[in-house]
Formats: C-alpha cells, structure tokens, sequence
C-alpha cells in the first residue's frame, strides 16, 4: 500500500521517495526483513496497571491469552519519553470504563523483529537529543530546535516515515481488521493502515502542525480549534510559501484534552481540595516530574533551591518522580543533601504498592517535607504522576502532553520548538502560567503560587470552567468514535 507518493493528493517529489525507499533499505540491512514472518500476538496481564486499568500487554508469544477482538481495542504506542505512554494509558483508562479490554500495543516491546529495533534506536537519538539540548545552547539553538519545529513539519518527513512503517505491518497482520485500533504516535497508527485495518485513530499529541503525525487512512484527533485548524490545511507542511492541499473533513475531529477518566471523574473533589488547602493555609503541594528523556534536572534543582525555606517551614511539600532514571534519582539524592533536606526526605522506591497507598492517603491527609518517587518498571515510573497529580497542587512541568492536564501547572522551558504551542493553550484556558524561560521569573511565579493565593484559585476556577464546558473529554469522545465506527 503506498502512502509514500503522494499524501492527501500533495504529491511528493521523486528525491524523497528516492530518499525513502534508500531508508527503508537500510534499515533492512541493518536489522533484518521480517515481512514473510508470521507473528502471533498474545496477550498477559500488565504487572503494574492491570489491577486499576485492566491493561492487556502484547506479546510475540503463544504464551499469553489470545485476544478478544469483540471485547478488545488495541492501544498502540511507542516508548519515546514519557509522552506517548501517558496519552495511551489515558485513554486505556477510559476503554477499561467503558467495560472494555485495552491492549497494549508498544512496538518498542518487541525487540526480536525489524520494527522494535527501528523504534529503540530512534528511541534513544530521541533521548539523546533532549539532554544534548537542555546542555548546549549551540546545538538546542541551531539543530535541536529547528528539527522539532521546522524539520518534522514538512510532508516529505512524513513520507520517508511511511515508507519505514510498511516494515512495522508485520506486527499489526494478524489482527481482526475491524478491530479499533487508537494508537497514541504515527508509527502505530501507520503499521496498523499498512496492515490493511480500518477501524484506526490516531492521537496527535502535539498542538504545533507536524506531518511527523499524519497517518493517512486514520481519523486524526486534536485537543484544540488551532490545532484543528493546522492540521486540516496541513499548515506550511510544504514549505512557508506553497499552500498544501487540505485532507479532507471526514479525517481529523478536534475532541478535547486527552486526560485520564480518574482524573475527570474526581475533578470536582480534587479541585475542592485544593481550594480547602488554599483558605486553611495547608501546606501546598509541588509535584516536579522529570520526563522519559530524564532533560531538565538542572532547571528543577534550580526551582527546588528556591522553596527550601518553605519546606522546612513546613508551608509547602515537594513530591519528585524521578521516573525510572537511577542517574536523576541520584542526582536528586546528592540536591537533598546538599539543601539539608535528607532528614526530611520520604523515599518510594521500587515499591508500587506502597507508592499507592501513599497517594491515596495523600486525598485525605496534610503532606509536609519531601517525597522522591522512583521505580524502574516504566509503567509504574509514569504512573506514578498520574496518582500524585490528583493531589498536587501545583505541577511543575515542561510544556509536554502534561500541559493539557487539568491541575494548576508552572511551564519551565521547554524541549523542542513543538511543545511551546501546549503551553499557549493551556495559559490561554488559564489552568496554568506561560512558558517561562527564564529561571528567575520561573521562581518568581513558584513564590507567588505558594504564598499567596490569587493565582493558584484563578487557575483551580478556570480548570472548573473548562471541566464544565468538555474541554477535558477527549478520550471519552475517542473511544466512543472507535466504538462508533464498529
């Protein structure tokens, strides 16, 4: 199935499907051509989720249960940073609550065929990528930038991506071909049209128009009118100067926030106890989560020096996940003991139950010190903000796929030019600041947010607003269209 020459009726020039079919190549060079190979995907009980969301991994096993296509809808997703797993268990959430199974679909998991040992590999240039660009101004000015603002923009990238994708198919061919498939990244969604299904939705994260994200065949879904608006006109996807030929209306829906179904439906009493911590001078509560790149230590440790006082005032508590980063864990370790906050220091390591129990107490009881988070198991490790996001009460954040969540939020600097767009959005909703890229105004703001009181309940009444108008129901409406659809 070519998806290469031409994308929505924009042709593409010979150089590129030259250049793609030149990938592709190489990559089956480099890692071998699966595509006679029959894969046989059964499914096993996430060891982290399963018990809270019913999630489903797949296997290339005949070790597992074999799926339900009747009672199943595939999440696909890949393990690049923290991102894409987050946006996927969200909207899992919301098919477990439906009553239906979600199964987990990561390419990334199946490291013994050509399409896991693509996606690790630019996987980890991804990562790489992010630290190189939170430690060199050079290379985050004139590499790192441009390529997540201009370089993945253009509909040439995309068909290069296409025609790498035509050897992920293998995965996605034994599925029923009605089944839903929701997937939470490109690649997915792309291996699953080449695979001949046709029941495909494919999350785009970002609010900045990148063809990166187009899979042509699927419904497309935003969390915004702008993105909307980007996205159908393929915004500047040929160049700034030639108009691109829009796809057509029945291809893309704007749904709202891609945000977990726990979250939305314990957003009123979440957001109430945030007002009660805010009028009974609670100690407030800061939630700093370093993402699946483990960038930005160095700006968090910054912020964390700022509200030492706070702390050991006990007017504030610090929660840190430092994901399953042991390098950030013991960074974090060495910060502790370097501010003379060990003493007061709580640790959660490797132990997700006791992490639960934790956050659960949290709802209901007053939280002061420090609390570091940490959990090599990558489901837990991501999670795990989820659970503490519930009662936080400010985020301190990257303007990632967490600036469209509905808890008050502080926007650090970014990483990549795409992600400044979320955090428009979201200071335009007025649930959280601006980006601000700059460090002392960032701890300006923190200060303000944890002192006084104006603008932490201007952000907790505007999350009210904006939960009464929908704004956070975007996997409800995603899962009712999949559903829909079969």
């Amino acid at each position: 199935m070519d998806k290469t020459s031409t994308i929505f009726n924009n042709k593409i020039p010979n150089k590129t499907i030259r250049e793609a079919n030149k990938k592709q190549h190489a990559y089956l060079k480099e890692f071998g051509d699966d595509r006679n190979t029959q894969y046989t995907l059964t499914a096993v009980k996430n060891p982290i989720l399963y018990d809270d969301l019913a999630i489903m991994n797949l296997f290339n096993n005949t070790d597992g249960s074999p799926i339900d296509s009747k009672k199943g809808i595939i999440v696909g997703n890949i393990r690049m940073g923290f991102g894409h797993y987050r946006i996927a268990i969200a909207v899992a959430s919301v098919v477990k609550h439906y009553g239906f199974i979600p199964y987990w679909f990561d390419i990334n998991g199946f490291s013994d065929t050509t399409a896991g040992k693509i996606v690790e590999k630019l996987n980890q240039l991804y990562s790489l990528g992010s630290r190189l660009s939170q430690k060199y101004a050079l290379f985050n000015k004139f590499f790192w930038e441009p390529l997540n603002y201009e370089g993945f923009k253009k509909l040439t990238y995309n068909a290069v991506d296409q025609k790498v994708a035509e050897l992920f198919a293998p995965l996605c061919a034994s599925f029923e071909k009605t089944m839903p498939f929701i997937a939470t990244h490109a690649w997915p969604a792309q291996a699953a049209l080449h695979a001949g299904m046709t029941n495909v939705i494919n999350m785009i994260p970002d609010n900045w128009p990148m063809a990166l994200h187009l899979a042509e065949g699927a419904i497309h879904t935003v969390q915004s009118p702008s993105s909307y608006l980007g996205y159908r006109i393929l915004r500047e996807m040929k160049s700034p100067k030639e108009l691109s030929i829009p796809m057509p209306s029945n291809a893309i829906k704007m749904v709202g926030h891609y945000i977990d179904h726990e979250l939305v439906a314990n957003l009123e009493h979440d957001t109430d106890a945030r007002f009660k911590r805010i009028t009974k001078k609670l100690p407030r509560r800061v939630l700093i989560s370093i993402g699946g790149a483990g960038a930005q230590f160095e700006l968090n440790a910054r912020l964390i020096e700022e509200i030492v006082p706070l702390i050991n005032e006990g007017t504030s508590a610090l929660y840190v996940n430092c994901g399953d980063h042991v390098a950030v864990l013991d960074k974090v370790m060495n910060l502790l003991e370097k501010l003379n906050l060990e003493d007061i220091a709580q640790h959660h390591k490797n132990n997700w139950q006791e992490t639960i129990q934790f956050c659960k107490k949290a709802l209901t009881e007053t939280v002061t010190g420090v609390h570091i988070f940490y959990n090599e198991n990558k489901f837990a490790a991501v999670y795990a903000t989820n659970l503490l996001m519930r009662s936080t009460d400010v985020l301190i954040t990257k303007p990632s796929e967490l600036a469209f969540y509905p808890v008050p939020k502080l926007f650090i600097q970014r990483v990549g030019g795409h992600e400044r767009w979320g955090a428009i959005r979201a200071a335009e909703l007025g649930d959280a600041t601006y980006e601000l890229e700059n460090i002392e105004c960032a701890a300006q703001v923190l200060k303000l947010m944890l002192t006084e009181d104006e603008l932490l309940s201007l952000y907790n009444e505007q999350i009210l607003l904006n939960h009464k108008a929908g704004i956070y129901n975007g996997c409800y409406r995603i899962v009712d269209m999949a559903l829909g659809k079969r």
